[in-house]
Order: C-alpha cells, then sequence, then structure tokens
C-alpha cells in the first residue's frame, strides 16, 4: 500500500507522524498565520504565539510538544519574534535546571534497585490497605523532596509493572506476558481478583503521584520548576525550604490526612484491597528473589543505600550545584555497582534527554515574552492593586493557568517577570520573597488537577502500566479531585495568611536574612548601568 502513496500524502503522513490530522491542519496554519500576524501587530502576534505553544502542552497525549512547540519556536526566531542571543542568554541562566534533569534523573536510574527493593517490600510485608496507600503516599513525598519527581513515580510505576507482570504470569501462563491488556487470556476464576488488583494498583499509584507532589513543592530540587525560581531567588537547598515552610508544612499534614481519609472511607475511586489470591503470588515471588540473592547483589543494594544517603546529604548542606551531585551519583554508582559500558550508562538518559529539548523550547517562548513584553500590563495591573492581595492572585493565577499548562513553563514566564520589576525598583527585596513562594506554591499545587498540570502525572498517564490498570484522563482527574481542593485552599491559606508571620519570625531567628535580595537586586543593576 505505501508503494501507491504519492508524495503529498507520504509527506501528510509522515507530518507529525500519528497525530489526528485535525492537529497537524491546525499547526499547519499557526505556521501560516503567524508571519502575517506580525506584520500587523507584533505584540498580539507574541499573545497568540503563547496561546498555541500552551495548546501543544495540553496536546501531549496526542504529540509530544516539542515537535509542534519546536516548529512554533523556530518560526518565532526567523520573524525576529526574539534573538538568538537571547535565547542563549535565558539557557544560560536555567543551566542548573538542565544539569538537574540530565544528571540528577541519570543518577537514580543506577539506585532503582534499592527503590524498587523498598517499594515492593512495603507491598509484601504490609497488609493494611490504609497503611499501604498512606506509606507510598509519605515514602513518594519524600524521595520526591530530594529526587525529582518523575523520577520517583517511574520508579514506582516499574514496581507495580513488574508485580503486574508476575501475577498476570500466573494466571494466565508466560506465553501470554505479551499481551498483558487483553483479558481474552485471563481464566473466568480470576477475572474478578484481576479487577480487584488492577483498582489496588491504581490507589496505590495515584497515592503516590500526589505523594510526589506534596513532597516536591517543600525543596529546591522536588520539581524542575523549584530549582528555577529558587536559582532566580538565589536561595540555597536549606533556604529554599525554610521560606517554603509556611506552605508546605501544612500541605504535608493535609495532604496526607487526605490520602488517609479518601482510603479508609473508599472515596473517589480508592479504597480498593489486594485479593488474598494475589497477595500470595506476590510473596512466594519476594521470597524466591530474596533466596536467589548472590553476595554481589546484597552489595550492590547495599552501596546503592549508601548513594542515596549521600544524595541527601550532598542537597541539604548545598555541597555542588544540584546536576553535579547528580552526577557524582552515576560516577559512583555505576563504578561500585559493574556498569562499565557506554550502552549501560547511555539508558540512563533516555528519560531525561526528551524533556530537556522540550525547555529549551520553552526558553525561546520565555525569550519572545520578555522581548516582546507580554506581560508587562499584567504585572502593571497586579502591582497597581494593593500589596496584601498581589500574593492571592499570582498563587492563582500560576495554579489556573499551570493546571491546564506546563508548571514549568508558567513559573519560568512569571518567576522572570517578578524578579524584574525587583530590579526596577517596583517591588521590595521581601515581596519579591513572598511572590516567589507564590509563584512556586501555585504551579505546583493546584496543577494536580489534570494530568497536563504535572509532569509526574502525564508521565503516569502515558506510561504502560496506565491501560493495565485501567487509569484514563477522566478518571485520573477524578481521583486527584479530593487532593485538588484540599492542596488549593491550604496552598492559598499558607501563602495569604501563614507566609508573612512565620517568614518574619524566621528573621527574627536569623534563619534567613530580609536584605539577600535586596542586595542581589543592586548587583544586578549595578551590573546593567555598566
Amino acid at each position: 500500500m505505501s508503494a501507491n502513496l504519492t508524495p503529498s500524502k507520504a509527506l501528510a503522513l509522515n507530518f507529525m507522524g500519528t497525530a489526528p490530522v485535525w492537529y497537524k491542519l491546525f499547526i499547519v496554519a499557526c505556521l501560516i498565520i503567524n508571519p502575517i500576524l506580525y506584520q500587523i501587530s507584533p505584540f498580539t502576534c507574541g499573545w497568540v504565539l503563547v496561546g498555541e505553544f500552551i495548546f501543544t502542552l495540553a496536546m501531549a497525549l496526542e504529540c509530544y510538544p516539542l515537535q509542534p512547540g519546536g516548529l512554533l519556536a523556530i518560526e518565532a526566531c526567523f520573524m525576529g519574534m526574539c534573538t538568538m542571543d537571547g535565547v542563549k542568554h535565558e539557557i544560560f541562566n536555567n543551566l542548573e535546571v538542565l544539569l538537574l534533569l540530565m544528571f540528577m534523573l541519570g543518577g537514580i536510574h543506577f539506585v532503582r534497585d534499592f527503590l524498587l527493593f523498598i517499594f515492593s517490600k512495603i507491598l509484601v510485608k504490609v497488609r493494611n490497605h490504609v497503611m499501604i496507600a498512606f506509606l507510598f503516599c509519605f515514602v513518594g513525598g519524600f524521595l520526591a523532596a530530594f529526587v525529582d519527581a518523575l523520577t520517583v513515580l517511574a520508579v514506582i510505576i516499574a514496581v507495580c509493572m513488574g508485580l503486574y507482570r508476575v501475577y498476570h504470569s500466573f494466571i494466565c501462563g508466560d506465553a501470554a506476558t505479551s499481551r498483558l491488556s487483553d483479558d481474552h487470556f485471563v481464566p473466568d476464576e480470576y477475572k474478578q481478583d484481576l479487577e480487584k488488583f488492577r483498582a489496588f494498583l491504581r490507589s496505590i499509584l495515584m497515592h503516590a503521584a500526589v505523594g510526589t507532589t506534596i513532597g516536591g513543592v517543600a525543596t529546591l530540587v522536588g520539581q524542575p520548576q523549584n530549582l528555577i525560581v529558587g536559582n532566580v531567588s538565589g536561595w540555597s537547598f536549606v533556604e529554599f525550604f525554610i521560606r517554603m515552610s509556611p506552605v508546605s508544612i501544612p500541605i504535608f499534614i493535609f495532604g496526607f490526612a487526605t490520602s488517609l481519609l479518601v482510603e479508609k472511607f473508599k472515596l473517589f475511586g480508592f479504597g480498593a484491597q489486594m485479593p488474598e489470591s494475589v497477595y500470595k503470588v506476590l510473596v512466594r515471588q519476594d521470597e524466591i528473589y530474596s533466596q536467589n540473592m548472590t553476595l554481589r547483589d546484597k552489595l550492590k543494594l547495599g552501596f546503592q543505600a549508601a548513594c542515596c544517603v549521600w544524595l541527601v546529604i550532598a542537597l541539604a548542606f548545598h555541597f555542588a550545584a544540584v546536576g553535579l551531585i547528580g552526577l557524582s551519583i552515576i560516577v559512583l554508582a555505576t563504578t561500585f555497582c559493574g556498569i562499565t559500558t557506554e550502552e549501560e550508562v547511555g539508558k540512563a538518559f533516555t528519560e531525561s534527554m526528551p524533556f530537556c529539548s522540550l525547555l529549551c523550547v520553552f526558553f525561546v517562548i520565555v525569550t519572545v515574552i520578555a522581548e516582546q513584553g507580554l506581560f508587562v500590563p499584567f504585572i502593571e495591573w497586579v502591582f497597581s492593586v494593593p500589596k496584601e492581595a498581589q500574593i492571592p492572585i499570582f498563587y492563582l493565577a500560576n495554579g489556573i493557568i499551570s493546571s491546564v499548562s506546563d508548571n514549568v513553563f508558567v513559573a519560568t514566564i512569571y518567576i522572570e517577570q517578578v524578579h524584574q520589576a525587583l530590579v526596577n525598583g517596583i517591588i521590595s527585596g521581601e515581596h519579591y520573597n513572598d511572590l516567589a513562594i507564590a509563584i512556586n506554591a501555585g504551579t505546583n499545587l493546584p496543577s494536580v488537577a489534570t494530568p497536563n498540570g504535572q509532569a509526574a502525572f502525564l508521565f503516569l498517564l502515558t506510561s504502560a502500566i496506565a491501560p493495565l490498570v485501567r487509569l484514563p484522563y477522566l478518571r485520573m482527574m477524578w481521583m486527584a479531585l479530593p487532593f485538588t481542593i484540599v492542596l488549593t485552599i491550604v496552598g492559598l491559606i499558607g501563602t495569604s495568611v501563614l507566609l508573612p508571620d512565620l517568614t518574619q519570625w524566621y528573621i527574627d531567628m536569623g534563619w534567613i536574612t530580609a536584605g539577600d535580595i535586596e542586595h542581589a537586586a543592586e548587583v544586578v543593576k549595578s551590573a546593567v548601568g555598566h
């Protein structure tokens, strides 16, 4: 059939691959309309470009945004909407974020065996489904505070995928393992238990995903946008944690409490228990694995655990840039676990590099926003309202946009606009700090409303485990709804009510210094003046 294709049809099939035809036509129309619109009104064209780019992020399930978003970014550069020096400067300013994604994700890849071991033991040693759900939420949150949330969820997905394979192989035989989603191979007597097991896995996956949000908001490395906000603000790992604590500590309390409540009372699709037949299979598999573990395997797990301890200590004391600490994990873990070939090392970067590429495209759009002054009217309006109203406005604006877009993109735009206001002397240093915390909280918390808003949620939705456990888009939104409501409200109270008083108390205690940001602004002004 391919031999009968005309050149135009072949080109149409190749362009953006399997994306829907209407989406392909939409991108082509954008590429045609944008240059015309730019000649009429560069400012209007800039906003249209931002809208188009956000739409490509929302359509991530149909086509990875790198391709359509990248085409729009390349065209913007050729039209002169931004300079390449500006793009290079934007990427250079966010080099630490790129290093985090490249090397920290790669480093965690080489300690996955230890993390898999921990989560697997939780499932076979703890029988109470409420406690299992809480532990997955808590451990996911704790790990996400020190490791990128996407990496943590990737490990948990790998655990659930492995458990599903074990049980499916047991009930269907090894011959059917390549057709995990096809229930025709499942004997009738096991179908009910398989459905219960799927519901159980859905619950713990969603608890873990929300846990990464609860823990990820608290530290500099919990989410990529945290590092962007922290870098622009000049905060260390410890200072970031202290400044975010008026929001993050209440989020810990109410977020984990919500996890317990929805699981205990079986609300919003939670509360499924692991069937006894599944538990027996998994226990037997765990016993076989433990018995066959060699001394080398035990040493590998021990050294990977040591690497995790080093990671926490190095981040807490800020020994180096986050990405460089991740690089040290790669070196140490591969050296002492016997990984020496280029092919094996290269596998660690397959998850991070697509997102790094997409992030560089983000920075092109951010450069367009900066050079065209697109956000200037909005920022001027926000700063014209009473000071106490600015924090909730920034929090809610970031939250709403992040829930339908990408939180890294949104955080980058807003933090740079607010930082520019600081440099121009429009706001004080401490007010900048409060707004930066509101931006960070807004992009982290309300964005759990949809899978588009969180990279970890989108990763779960598009993973191989989602169709196996019957976790489509709308069901994920429904299960995330109670967390969306609680985290959004608690975050709003934390930023608007608790933040001013606790920040002043931290300053009085000497834990943070009020003048740091003001001094940084003076340095920037001096550099610009020269």
